[in-house]
């Protein structure tokens, strides 16, 4: 699947983190996406699951595997974001897609987390998901997971 413009992608909450965090290995990468997506026409969403699993690790300290930013960091952090993005409905069609999600791949633990993502994405029509775990989504042939590399290119990080 060619991703063009006018393209509708969903974005992973690891990309948010990339993003934020300077010592990961694509924050530009992650930076330069978030800056050219609308140049390139690429439509950008996320859930409420995103920016809650987003709070939940940028304000829990760096000694835990976290960001250590504060309140407020964080939330003028997720309003940058909401600027760039179109956050989808979690409805109760997503909610029966998830459930079915689970039952058809018995999915268990905190993969729950990335099935409710696919059943939000097919809920709304989105196919396309940008995430650094593209490994934790091939489970799911309902939608292609794309990471930073795909997308932006070599010369541009």
């Amino acid at each position: 699947m060619e991703i063009k413009a006018g393209d509708l992608l969903f974005i992973d909450t690891n990309i948010f983190l990339t993003a934020t965090d300077q010592s990961r290995q694509c924050h530009h990468s992650a930076l330069n996406f978030f800056k050219t997506a609308l140049n390139t026409g690429f439509h950008l969403s996320i859930s409420g699951q995103i920016i809650r699993e987003y709070l939940v690790v940028a304000t829990r300290p760096t000694e835990i595997n976290g960001l250590g930013l504060n309140v407020e960091e964080a939330i003028a952090n997720i309003e940058e974001f909401k600027r760039r993005v179109i956050v989808l409905e979690e409805t109760e069609e997503v909610c029966e897609r998830l459930i079915g999600l689970v039952r058809d791949y018995d999915i268990r633990g905190n993969r729950i987390h990335d099935a409710n993502v696919i059943a939000t994405m097919k809920s709304h029509n989105v196919e396309i998901l940008v995430t650094e775990n593209v490994a934790d989504f091939v489970v799911f042939p309902e939608i292609k997971a794309v990471n930073l590399e795909a997308i932006v290119p070599q010369s541009k990080k």
